[in-house]
């Protein structure tokens, strides 16, 4: 199959540090390839592939100070690959709804992975006026703020199997990993490493945008306490950080639409203890591969039960359900669909919702969800 992944410009594909989305669009673009399907990767420069990469700007836009217009350079990426749009079998999109218009009146099939927060007011209209393109969710909680969109299919995020693989290590303190912002929870995971008596280890990454929240409200609670700022770590240096863990902490106060940082514990085997918001119930097994709690005396609690775990059956979950090949496997099933469906003459602008090829349907992986709030309450108390 020729295969079009197209990728946002901010970061490279892999991007250098941070960045779940480019991140995971790499994984499964050479999962593709080694699939042997023949893959074109639309990104910046700088990004490295086993696919044939065009590249639509020579640097990702986060590391070019000279880009004061992200939008343009997007939209003159989507004017690229439509000029190109005979040239491949199927277009896999991860440019949230730009696409949306443009490529609806084409005859090539495509579809859409929306990767980020869908709960603006804003989205509403948006995906009202395109109800019926295709799109995927990253997690069947994403899709709740906005049901009238598109959806053909839910498939979680994967990453390769042994990428983060456990280090025979002993755990020592509790973790979090990923980005410092007031939806992340920094400080009431400080708190509850606090309570528990144990040391807290922070690796995360500090954008430009929230310096001032982590100047006055992060870096005073670590004066106070055993919590330690380590900084943004590569993916080289995360078994060690992880396999050392107790436990990670992912105490969000936002709709997280999947959360990459809590399948990086679990290859690692490590446990995750998460706040009850957005995907976590689906990623995180309740008493299997961590804890779901509600708030921060019931993450405390869960402390003692999360330590207890099987790491060897948390990695074995792992493997099962969140592996980059099933990942590609999943989409390859859903861009088989919409091939077909666009062969047998289907209107992606004209035909009604319900319709719609894979209407409804949710990957196999997607089921594996683990218990209400109300049982995670009861189990962690």
């Amino acid at each position: 199959m020729r295969i079009a992944q197209i990728a946002p410009l901010t970061e490279a594909i892999p991007p250098k540090l941070y960045g779940g989305t480019e991140r995971v669009i790499h994984w499964l673009t050479e999962e593709l390839v080694a699939l042997g399907h023949e893959v074109t990767l639309f990104a910046s420069g700088d990004s490295r592939t086993s696919a044939q990469l065009v590249p639509m700007w020579p640097k990702s836009l986060r590391l070019d100070g000279n880009v004061r217009d992200a939008n343009a350079l997007h939209m003159m990426m989507l004017e690229q690959v439509r000029r190109r749009t005979a040239d491949f079998d199927f277009l896999h999109f991860h440019l949230d709804y730009y696409p949306f218009s443009l490529f609806a009146r084409h005859s090539t099939p495509f579809l859409t992975t929306l990767h980020g927060r869908l709960d603006l007011p804003e989205h509403q209209p948006v995906f009202s006026t395109f109800s019926t393109i295709p799109v995927v969710s990253i997690s069947d909680a994403q899709r709740e703020p906005v049901p009238q969109a598109g959806w053909v299919r839910t498939i979680h995020h994967g990453l390769p199997e042994q990428l983060l693989t456990p280090v025979p290590i002993e755990p020592s303190y509790l973790a979090c990993l990923g980005r410092i912002s007031p939806e992340k929870g920094i400080d009431r995971a400080i708190a509850i490493a606090k309570r528990c008596g144990l040391p807290l280890k922070i690796a995360a990454k500090v954008d430009r945008m929230d310096r001032d929240y982590f100047a006055q409200k992060i870096k005073p609670l670590l004066d106070s306490s055993r919590a330690e700022y380590i900084g943004e770590i590569s993916d080289r240096e995360k078994p060690e950080f992880l396999s050392g863990a107790l436990a990670l902490l992912t105490p969000l106060d936002w709709p997280e639409p999947f959360g990459l940082v809590m399948i990086e514990a679990m290859a690692c085997g490590t446990p995750v203890i998460a706040y009850n918001r957005g995907a976590v119930r689906e990623v995180v097994e309740h008493g299997a591969t961590g804890f779901v709690v509600e708030d921060e005396n019931s993450a405390v609690r869960a402390v003692e039960g999360a330590i207890k775990l099987p790491r060897t059956t948390i990695r074995k979950r792992f493997e099962e359900r969140f592996s980059a090949r099933r990942m590609a496997m999943d989409y390859l099933e859903v861009y088989r669909e919409l091939i077909k469906a666009t062969e047998d003459g289907f209107d992606w602008m004209q035909r009604p919702l319900e319709a719609r090829p894979g209407r409804g349907r949710v990957s196999a992986n997607s089921k594996q969800s683990s218990a209400s709030p109300e049982a995670a309450m009861d189990a962690s108390a």
